[in-house]
C-alpha cells in the first residue's frame, strides 16, 4: 500500500520526479541507466532509488549481477486516485471564486 504523503514527498524531489518519469517512458532499466545524464554517483541515485521504493513508487529485481528498477503501477494509481478525489473539491472552488470575481467586478472580461 501506498504512503500518499510519502509518494508526495519523494516526488518532490527533482530527480527523483525525473528517475520516474524516465522509468515511465523507458520502461524497466538498471541503476547505472538511470545515473546518465544526471551527474550523480551511483550511491546517490541508490539513495533516491530507496526513497521511491519505500514510496511505493518504484520496484527492483534481480537480474543476475544487476538490479533493474521499474515503476510500481499500485503507487502511481493511488497519486491518480487522490487527485481525482480531489477534483470536485477545486472545480467547485474555483467556479465560486470565478462567480464572486464577477459578481464584485473585479474580474477582468
Amino acid at each position: 500500500m501506498t504512503n500518499l504523503l510519502a509518494a508526495f514527498s519523494a516526488l518532490s524531489d527533482p530527480t527523483r520526479f525525473s528517475i520516474v518519469e524516465q522509468l515511465m517512458e523507458q520502461g524497466e532499466l538498471p541503476a547505472g541507466d538511470l545515473i546518465e545524464g544526471k551527474g550523480m554517483s551511483g550511491a546517490a541515485i541508490s539513495r533516491h532509488l530507496k526513497v521511491l521504493r519505500e514510496a511505493g513508487l518504484v520496484r527492483q529485481r534481480a537480474k543476475g549481477t544487476q538490479r533493474l528498477y521499474s515503476v510500481q503501477p499500485e503507487g502511481l494509481r493511488a497519486i491518480a486516485e487522490w487527485t481525482i478525489s480531489r477534483r470536485q473539491f477545486w472545480e467547485g472552488s474555483l467556479d465560486r471564486l470565478d462567480a464572486l470575481l464577477k459578481k464584485e467586478n473585479t474580474w477582468p472580461t
